[in-house]
């Protein structure tokens, strides 16, 4: 299950993203407009700015942009800066392997390769999705909502 954490972090991402080129959004407005708890933002956004997905500025026009363009960050890089693997049990993990102490033999584990084709499905989803992707879902889905007849 994706973390609040996890959640909030890519409606922010979403939210710069669809301010690509505009330069800097401030945290206040960001955590205002998707309703985010202000301190937990903070915490988020450092976190995805030490691992390079974002840059911030100090001062008068100052605040958060995103460090690549947004079609070159996927959901599966945020989810996992922030949530860990996606793997739901670490046999399967990718990135963070450690075998089952209750397994024999991995290879005819039937737990195993239900979990591994969980994450593979999960993985193809998350990473071939960019944040261009979900702004330009977003934008699409406030267009039908305001669509007056």
């Amino acid at each position: 299950m994706l973390s609040s954490k996890a959640k909030y972090g890519l409606k922010a991402m979403v939210y710069l993203a669809r301010r690509e080129g505009q330069g800097s959004v401030l945290i206040a407005d960001v955590a205002r407009d998707e309703r985010i708890p202000k301190k937990f933002l903070d915490t988020i956004l450092l976190e995805l700015k030490l691992k390079g997905m974002l840059s911030s500025k100090k001062g008068k026009g100052g605040g958060y942009t995103l460090a690549k363009p947004a079609a070159s960050i996927s959901v599966g890089d945020i989810v996992r800066i922030l949530d860990g693997p996606l793997a739901p049990i670490a046999c399967v993990s990718r990135t963070a392997y450690r075998p089952c102490d209750d397994c024999a033999d991995e290879t005819a584990c039937s737990v195993r390769a239900v979990m591994q084709g969980v994450r593979d499905a999960v993985a193809a989803i998350l990473d071939n999705t960019s944040l261009s992707d979900m702004s330009l879902s977003k934008a699409r889905e406030e267009a039908v909502l305001r669509y007056d007849i």
